[in-house]
């Protein structure tokens, strides 16, 4: 490991050399490209460089302890030897996740899915439940939404909602939320004061680029139709609404949040293209079994991954056995606990697997 951080920090003073030569400053392309490498390793260095620091107050610590005869200095240097011994663990710790190999997906936008499952129109009320909790979640993070396609219900609730969340880091907290959710409660249509479980899927799919993914436009099919729905500004009253169909996947997108069927059919061409992505990310992932076992739940639309106990106020993550008592606060889009636990739990399953290795 030791050898790796001392690479990395050769790579990255050659890295600050080059920013400052004068003809990498003139070449726009390459001097953005070296300034992303090196934003990325900045953190390792950081840490490292840390790391050698407090390497070399143990040594100090230990010189003092072997010279000085002084009862109170040998006191001081026993206390800061103590503290620094522990700080160097945790930096090892911290080093240790910072040289996990990166998802190339993590800073990417990505394009959300969710729908009313088992339950019918409750499910369709928790979909727009869980809408409102990751748009206030985006607000905290200063992520901003891109509404794509909605399908109501009549009662306020979404067969179905497509949006994409833009933003830094994005696909690096919310891939964790694709899944099965689950809502126990009395429903608003339930007139015998009944708890009733129903679901809702949501899929998280990274925003893949042109490049990310090869789309033959002659493989696809669109019709237009008029938007349903409240759509206000004339969404409704002309033929702006786009279905596209995916001709040998079978995938059929709509999009009619947009007044103009030009941005309506961009925007479905966007979905596709992250669709067409997650099934090749799919197919890589069942190639790389272990690394699949190492993750944690980062996909599975059919795994249930979190139950929101209303009567109890409760919310259970069931893939790292988490549940907090604060069920109002989540769903008002505190989400970070959640997300910051999934995240610590799948670095250290990805550290175990590394170790085993």
């Amino acid at each position: 490991m030791f050898d790796k951080l001392e690479d990395l920090l050769i790579r990255y003073q050659e890295l600050t050399d080059e920013l400052n030569d004068p003809n990498v400053v003139n070449d726009q392309a390459r001097f953005r490209k070296l300034m992303k490498e090196q934003n990325d390793l900045a953190p390792i260095v950081e840490k490292y460089t840390e790391y050698k620091e407090t390497k070399a107050a143990i040594e100090d610590s230990l010189a003092m302890l072997e010279e000085e005869s002084d009862e109170e200095l040998r006191e001081l240097a026993k206390e800061e030897l103590s503290e620094c011994k522990e700080k160097v663990e945790v930096i090892e710790k911290e080093l240790k996740i910072l040289l996990l190999p990166k998802d190339p997906n993590d800073e990417k936008n990505v394009i959300v899915e969710i729908r009313g499952g088992a339950g019918g129109d409750e499910a369709a009320l928790f979909a727009a439940e869980l809408f409102r909790m990751y748009s206030k979640y985006s607000e905290t993070q200063n992520w901003k939404i891109d509404m794509m396609n909605v399908n109501e219900n009549g009662l306020g609730g979404f067969k179905e909602v497509v949006f994409m969340i833009n933003g830094k880091g994005v696909y690096s907290k919310m891939k964790y939320e694709s899944g099965v959710h689950r809502v126990q409660r009395i429903p608003v249509t339930e007139s015998g004061g009944r708890i009733h479980t129903s679901t809702s899927t949501v899929a998280i799919m990274p925003e893949a680029e042109e490049v990310d993914v090869y789309l033959d436009l002659n493989d696809c099919k669109f019709d237009v139709f008029r938007s349903s729905g409240n759509g206000g500004q004339c969404v409704n009253t002309t033929d702006s609404a786009v279905r596209l169909t995916h001709i040998p996947t079978g995938i059929v997108i709509s999009c009619q949040d947009e007044k103009s069927q030009l941005k309506n059919r961009d925007k479905a061409l966007k979905v596709l293209r992250s669709k067409l992505y997650e099934m090749e990310l799919e197919k890589a992932h069942n190639a790389e079994a272990e690394a699949r076992r190492s993750q944690v739940g980062t996909g599975d639309r059919s795994e249930k991954i979190r139950t929101y106990n209303f009567p109890q106020g409760r919310v259970t993550d069931h893939r790292i056995k988490l549940t907090l008592h604060q069920l109002d606060n989540i769903m008002d889009g505190d989400l970070e606990e959640v997300i910051d636990s999934l995240i610590a739990a799948d670095q250290a399953a990805k550290l175990a697997n590394m170790n085993e290795q």
